[in-house]
């Protein structure tokens, strides 16, 4: 079914980054993050919602290919709707190629391997589970890179905002959110920084799957 309001990317400046005040058991939901655009600031909640587990936020810093993205740069600052396809623009944490750039080997001598596995490692890093705090640490060090950000996720219905800042795909059905599942709909955190490179905060939840089918139901 997918997102009932829709989906797109804010492009924008930082106005202000603060987190939601922690609940009794000190566990952190948001990095509210306010991106500046022509026609206002615009509130986007990061969801770091833990699910009442101890390791329940996935995440994982991506560096993007500046030639992968030099399309989405061009754009110019304010809300932008993107289509749930491929060449949309729009991000697919399980199959979008810019997250996930190719790293070709083009022998098998050792040296090759070991150069073809750290270039793997280096543009596809694995994903860290662990709570809300410890990823909004590793969020908010992106955060402080960024000079021009780029925020993908749903509109609120009212207001000025971007939610659904994470995957929107994989979650379990009958959980309650598996009406939103979809692909080419996810959500994310990246920014360019002053040196003109593009680095990804991607994050999910532990519930949701790593593998889907083509209308973002967990295999």
């Amino acid at each position: 079914m997918g997102l009932s309001n829709g989906y797109g990317v804010l492009i924008g400046t930082k106005q202000n980054y603060y987190r939601d005040p922690p609940d009794n058991f000190g566990r952190y939901y948001h990095g509210n993050l306010i991106v500046h655009a022509p026609n206002g600031n615009y509130h986007c909640a990061i969801d770091v919602d833990p699910k009442s587990m101890p390791d329940g936020i996935q995440w994982r810093v991506v560096k993007l290919r500046t030639i992968d993205f030099e399309n989405m740069k061009e754009m110019k600052d304010g809300w932008h709707p993107l289509s749930p396809v491929s060449n949309s623009g729009a991000l697919d944490y399980i199959r979008s190629s810019v997250l996930h750039p190719p790293v070709l080997i083009y022998n098998v001598r050792y040296s090759s391997c070991l150069s073809w596995f750290l270039n793997f490692v280096r543009w596809n890093p694995p994903w860290t589970n662990g709570t809300g705090i410890q990823a909004l640490t590793e969020l908010e060090a992106v955060i402080a890179q960024g000079v021009r950000f780029y925020i993908f996720g749903e509109p609120f219905n009212k207001d000025l905002g971007v939610h659904n800042v994470h995957q929107n795909q994989g979650d379990p059905v009958g959980g309650g959110h598996d009406a939103e599942n979809a692909i080419w709909q996810d959500g994310g955190t990246i920014v360019e920084t002053a040196q003109g490179e593009f680095i990804a905060f991607l994050n999910k939840f532990k519930t949701q799957s790593f593998k889907t089918d083509n209308l973002g139901k967990p295999i």
